[in-house]
């Protein structure tokens, strides 16, 4: 337990502290007018009370990635630890805080736009399509799972098939996406995220009371992993625990709520803030997953795959009936929040592109449709496969997404490095899965590492010479008019 709670107080200190660095880094201005008084549209552009804002956005970057994809890291042993807390704080709080305030400075411009804005337009046109389809993807896989799990939870005389669950799934996804964002989300979601933080809290409170024995980090950093010989800890551990450190989808939620904030001085607690939280989330839950791996009821939980069975077993250990019925809820209700967002994100995303205003109801609807009638049909697609592929294809855009920053940073002459060093790493780590996974090239150790550090390589050089390139073209004393020529766009 001592490795657990030193790292939980790390996460806190990595808010209180990094979190002002990247916040003084950045720039906030609190006086600036934010989009929501510029733009306000009575759909999208509405204000929101900051806790409300907060919880809406942890609930869209949370669902079941801090809590599923932590047991499945956990398997990995203690690295799972300093991956969460080191990946937490350096890369996937700063990650959401930038995408966050670029999306607050640039009018709530949706995920696509700002890369576009900063990596040029055939990058944008890549995301779009990119990010639309990850959107869809993400919003497939939040209705079979749920409507999966409800009806096996109602199976007998009464209960509703797989097709009605995900029918009612479906009718709630288009409410949440074409309705104004306070009348669905900014109503459930407090109370979906307030139960989700409730289990987590729970969880947090009966470990220190059953002090179960937890690895330590003296224990070492080898794989601990049932499946080592064909998954290596580098580049899995770091695709397999996205959510609770590092995610490409959160860049695509962030541009929500910067439409819904009434100042910058919001952002910290908001964007940061939330993530050092699903930081948390993800570190109580891997720490479960050891308690669960260590029972003699839980080994199959180790050497299988299903983690829905490690947080009902956890929760109804722990915490009796009600921790059951809570554990329903977060493996239920947390894909479904984050399901419907990825669809009303998708509509943005592709109503920006298309130059579709919002405002009138019919538009959205024409948007929003065919994009749900793509995700009916991934619906039946098998699950593992979809869910190993939008792990791979998230870690993509948090790529991205750190490589924008870092441009970004560089234009605006500020300490670049704090996203240069996890833009870099997070391009080691998709080019490292893309050369070893079995679903993509699949080569050995021998082959697969030397190619992922040359086009590491090659990569971080082609942004040293665009660096030189630019400081060349845009000297010091004419930084500050080429950068107001930025800022108009």
């Amino acid at each position: 337990m001592v490795t657990f709670t030193v790292c939980m107080l790390v996460l806190v200190v990595g808010y209180l502290v990094y979190g002002r660095i990247v916040e003084k880094v950045f720039g906030i201005k609190p006086e600036r007018k934010t989009p929501v008084y510029l733009r306000r549209d009575g759909v999208d552009y509405i204000p929101l009370s900051g806790w409300r804002i907060f919880l809406i956005q942890f609930l869209n970057i949370a669902g079941l990635g801090p809590i599923f994809g932590a047991i499945m890291g956990a398997k990995f042993g203690t690295s799972a630890y300093l991956w969460i807390v080191l990946g937490c704080i350096f890369a996937g709080s700063a990650h959401d805080y930038f995408s966050g305030m670029l999306s607050l400075r640039h009018h709530g411009d949706s995920y696509p736009e700002i890369i576009g804005r900063y990596m040029g337009a055939p990058f944008k046109q890549f995301v779009r399509v990119f990010s639309s389809v990850m959107m869809v993807l993400v919003g497939a896989v939040f209705v079979a799972g749920p409507a999966g799990l409800l009806a096996q939870l109602t199976s007998g005389s009464l209960g509703l098939p797989f097709t009605v669950w995900a029918g009612i799934i479906f009718v709630y996804f288009i409410a949440a996406t074409v309705l104004p964002v306070d009348k669905v989300i900014g109503r459930l979601y407090p109370v979906f995220g307030g139960a989700l933080l409730f289990m987590a809290v729970g969880i947090l409170v009966s470990l220190y009371i059953h002090m179960p024995a937890l690895p330590e980090i003296t224990d070492g950093l080898m794989n601990t992993h049932p499946k080592a010989e064909t998954t290596p800890l580098f580049p899995m551990l770091f695709i397999t625990i996205a959510c609770g450190a590092v995610s490409g989808f959160h860049a695509t939620q962030s541009p929500m709520m910067a439409r819904c904030m009434t100042s910058e001085r919001q952002g910290r607690p908001v964007f940061f803030g939330a993530m050092i939280v699903e930081g948390m989330v993800a570190l109580i839950w891997a720490a479960a997953a050891n308690f669960a791996f260590n029972t003699p009821q839980g080994q199959a939980f180790f050497t299988g795959g299903n983690a829905a069975l490690v947080v009902n077993y956890v929760s109804t250990e722990w915490l009796g009936a009600a921790g059951g019925a809570l554990a329903v809820l977060g493996v239920v209700a947390a894909p479904i929040t984050s399901g419907d967002t990825a669809f009303r994100s998708a509509r943005l995303i592709v109503a920006d592109a298309l130059k579709i205003d919002q405002k009138n109801l019919v538009k959205r609807l024409a948007v929003s449709l065919p994009l749900f009638a793509v995700g009916l049909f991934l619906m039946f697609v098998d699950f593992s496969i979809v869910w190993r592929y939008f792990a791979w294809t998230n870690q993509i855009l948090a790529t991205i997404t750190l490589w924008a920053v870092t441009i970004y940073l560089t234009m605006r002459r500020k300490n670049y490095w704090i996203m240069l060093l996890p833009a870099t790493f997070m391009t080691a780590v998709v080019s490292g899965y893309f050369f070893m996974a079995p679903e993509t090239l699949g080569l050995a150790e021998a082959w697969a590492l030397p190619l992922t550090f040359a086009l590491t390589a090659l990569v971080l050089f082609a942004f040293v010479r665009w660096r030189r390139s630019f400081e060349n073209r845009f000297p010091a004393n004419r930084h500050q008019v080429a950068q107001m020529g930025l800022e108009r766009r």
